[in-house]
C-alpha cells in the first residue's frame, strides 16, 4: 500500500528533529517554589499529562508531514518521443457533401469518409504534435497541436460540412498553417491538406502562399479528391518538396494517409506526465482531530 509514495517537499521533513531538539533543550526557565505534598498531584497528573505529550508531538509531526505534501505516483506517460509536427486541413465545403468515395456505403459522404480516414491516421501517430483545420469560406481551428488523439477524434465527430462556409479557401487555409508552423522548432514541419474543389475565395495569392512554403521549409502534401485542381496542388506540394496525391475512393484514401504515414520522424521535446495522487489531506485530517482532542484534555486539567 506505502509502494511508490513520496514527498513532493522532503525537505520540510526536517522541521519534526528541530522540533524534538526544541522540545528538550529549548524549555523556558521559570521559577521554583517548593510546596509540601506536591508528590500527591503530581501521580495525579502523570497520566493526563502523558497523553497530553504524545498527542502535542503527533499533531506537530502529522501537520509537518502534510506541510511535506505526501504523493502516490500512480502513472507515467511519455507524451511525446520522436514525432514531428503535422496540421491537418480538411475540405469541409459543400462539395464534399456528395456520397461517392465509400463505393459500399453510399450514405456516407465525403466528409463522413474523410473523417473516419483522419482518425485512424492520428492514432496510428501517437508521437506526432497534431492539429487540425477546416476550410470553406473561411479557415477554423478545430483542434491546436496536440498530442491527445482521443480528444482530438471527438472533436472531428462534431466536425460537419458547412460550418466553415461552402466555398474553398484552400489557400487561406495553407497560409494560416504555415503561420500557426513557422515558430516550432522542429526538424519537420508538415500540412496535409485535402481538397475536393476549386479555390474559389481565397484572398492570399498562390506565389504568396508557395513562398511562405519555401521560407519556412514547410512541407505541404496535398490530397485532391476526384480530377479537379490537380495542377494546383501538384504545384503547390513539388514546391515544398512533398508529394500530391488523387483519391476516387475510400481505399484509394486510405493509401494515401497510409504512404503519408511513412513520414521520416525527428526528434522533439519530450514530455513526461507522471499522475499524481495527492495525500496530505490524510495527516492534516488526523492532525486537526489530535488537536481537538488535545484542546479539550489541556482545559480539563
Amino acid at each position: 500500500m506505502l509502494n511508490n509514495i513520496t514527498f513532493e517537499f522532503p525537505y520540510i521533513l526536517s522541521l519534526i528533529f528541530l522540533f524534538i531538539f526544541c522540545s528538550i533543550y529549548c524549555k523556558a526557565k521559570s521559577p521554583s517554589y517548593y510546596i509540601p505534598h506536591l508528590n500527591i498531584f503530581k501521580k495525579s497528573n502523570q497520566k493526563s499529562s502523558l497523553v497530553i505529550n504524545i498527542l502535542k508531538y503527533l499533531i506537530i509531526s502529522l501537520a509537518i508531514i502534510s506541510l511535506a505534501s505526501p504523493i502516490k505516483e500512480k502513472d507515467t506517460q511519455l507524451i511525446k518521443n520522436d514525432g514531428i509536427n503535422i496540421l491537418l486541413d480538411l475540405d469541409a465545403s459543400g462539395s464534399m457533401n456528395y456520397n461517392d468515395l465509400d463505393k459500399k456505403d453510399r450514405t456516407k459522404n465525403r466528409f463522413d469518409v474523410v473523417k473516419e480516414i483522419v482518425k485512424d491516421f492520428m492514432q496510428k501517430r501517437p508521437a506526432d504534435n497534431i492539429g487540425l483545420l477546416i476550410f470553406g469560406d473561411s479557415v477554423m481551428m478545430a483542434s491546436p497541436l496536440s498530442f491527445d488523439k482521443n480528444a482530438q477524434k471527438e472533436i472531428i465527430d462534431y466536425l460537419e460540412i458547412g460550418m466553415a462556409g461552402n466555398n474553398t479557401a484552400l489557400l487561406d487555409s495553407i497560409a494560416r498553417s504555415v503561420n500557426i508552423l513557422k515558430d516550432k522548432k522542429a526538424k519537420s514541419n508538415v500540412i496535409i491538406v485535402l481538397s475536393d474543389g476549386a479555390d474559389n475565395i481565397s484572398k492570399i495569392p498562390l506565389k504568396v502562399v508557395i513562398k511562405l512554403l519555401k521560407k519556412y521549409d514547410i512541407k505541404a502534401y496535398t490530397i485532391g479528391i476526384g480530377n479537379s485542381n490537380k495542377q494546383v496542388l501538384n504545384h503547390i506540394s513539388s514546391s515544398s518538396n512533398a508529394k500530391s496525391y488523387t483519391a476516387y475512393s475510400k481505399e484509394d484514401l486510405s493509401a494515401i494517409y497510409e504512404d503519408i504515414n511513412k513520414l521520416e520522424k525527428s526528434k522533439i521535446d519530450q514530455n513526461k506526465i507522471i499522475l499524481k495522487e495527492y495525500l496530505f489531506f490524510y495527516p492534516l485530517f488526523f492532525a486537526v482531530l489530535f488537536l481537538i482532542l488535545f484542546i479539550y484534555l489541556k482545559n480539563k486539567e
